[in-house]
C-alpha cells in the first residue's frame, strides 16, 4: 500500500511537471519549428511540427534582407548599458537605505516603487516631448535614460529585500577592523551576494531586451532602434512573413536562454536567499 502510495505521487509529481514543460517549452518549440519551414506549408490547411522540407531561408532572409544584426547589435548596446547602470546606483541605493541609519527610508522606497506603477502608455508622450526638447531621440542615450528609469526601482527593491536579509554583524565586524562604509560594500557585502546580482541584473536585463513601447516612440531608423521594433517592422502592408519573424525571434531568444541556463544556479540562490531572514 504504502509503496503503491509512493509509486501514484511520483507519477503525479512527475506528470504535472512534464505538463507545466510542455505549456512552457511547447510555444518555443513550435516558433522554432516554424523558422525552418516554407512559407507554404506555414499557410497550408494542415500545419506540421516537422520541418518538411528543411529550410533555413527564413534565416537567411533575417540577416541578409532585413539586417537583423543591426537590430540585435543596438539591443545589446541598450540592455547591457541600462543593466550596468542600474546595477551600480540600484546597489548603491539598496545599501544606503539598508544598512545606514537613513529617516524615512521605507517612505523613500515607496517613492522609488511608485515611478514604476505609472502605465507605460500614459507617460510614453509626455517622455517623448522631454526627450525632443533635449535631441535624445533616435539616440541610444534617450533609450537607456528611460529604460534605467523603469528598471532602476526593481533592481533597488530586490537589493535592498536581499540585503535586508544580512546579519548586522557583519557590519559590526567591518567597522571594527576599520573598513569605511564604502569600504563595507566592496570588500563584504558584494562578494556574499553575488546570486541577488547576478538575478536582479538578468531581470533588468530581459526587461530592457524586450521593452517595445518606448523604444518604437523614441526611434524611426534601424540605427538605433532595437529587436522588438526590428521584428515588428518585418510585416508588409499586404503580407505577414511568418517565416522570417519566427527566425528573427528565434535568434533573439536564443540569448536568454542561453543566459538563464549558465547562470541558473546564481537564480535559483538569488531567488531563494532573499526569502529567508537570517
Amino acid at each position: 500500500m504504502t509503496q503503491s502510495r509512493h509509486m501514484m505521487r511520483a507519477f503525479i509529481v512527475y506528470g504535472g511537471a512534464l505538463l507545466v514543460l510542455i505549456w512552457s517549452a511547447g510555444p518555443f518549440l513550435w516558433q522554432f519549428s516554424t523558422s525552418f519551414q516554407l512559407d507554404k506549408a506555414l499557410t497550408g490547411p494542415t500545419p506540421s511540427f516537422i520541418p518538411h522540407p528543411f529550410t533555413w531561408m527564413h534565416y537567411r532572409n533575417a540577416f541578409f534582407e532585413r539586417h537583423l544584426q543591426y537590430y540585435l547589435r543596438n539591443s545589446l548596446t541598450v540592455a547591457l548599458t541600462t543593466t550596468l547602470l542600474a546595477l551600480v546606483f540600484g546597489t548603491l541605493a539598496a545599501f544606503t537605505l539598508s544598512r545606514l541609519n537613513i529617516r524615512g527610508r521605507f517612505g523613500l522606497l515607496m517613492v522609488i516603487l511608485s515611478v514604476s506603477m505609472f502605465p507605460q502608455i500614459a507617460i510614453v508622450g509626455p517622455l517623448y516631448l522631454i526627450a525632443a526638447s533635449f535631441n535624445l531621440l533616435d539616440t541610444y542615450t534617450g533609450l537607456i535614460i528611460v529604460y534605467l528609469a523603469l528598471g532602476l526601482p526593481l533592481v533597488t527593491w530586490v537589493l535592498f529585500g536581499y540585503f535586508e536579509t544580512l546579519p548586522r554583524e557583519l557590519d559590526e565586524a567591518g567597522r571594527v577592523d576599520g573598513v569605511s562604509t564604502l569600504g563595507l560594500l566592496w570588500r563584504i557585502i558584494l562578494p556574499i551576494s553575488l546570486p541577488s546580482l547576478v538575478t536582479t541584473g538578468l531581470l533588468a536585463f530581459i526587461a530592457a531586451w524586450n521593452e517595445f513601447l518606448f523604444a518604437l516612440a523614441f526611434t524611426s531608423n534601424y540605427q538605433h532602434q532595437t529587436v522588438p521594433v526590428g521584428i515588428a517592422n518585418f510585416t508588409d502592408i499586404y503580407y505577414v512573413p511568418w517565416g522570417d519573424i519566427s527566425a528573427a525571434s528565434a535568434v533573439v531568444t536564443l540569448p536568454l536562454i542561453v543566459l538563464v541556463l549558465i547562470f541558473q544556479r546564481h537564480i535559483i540562490q538569488g531567488l531563494t536567499m532573499g526569502g529567508l531572514k537570517e
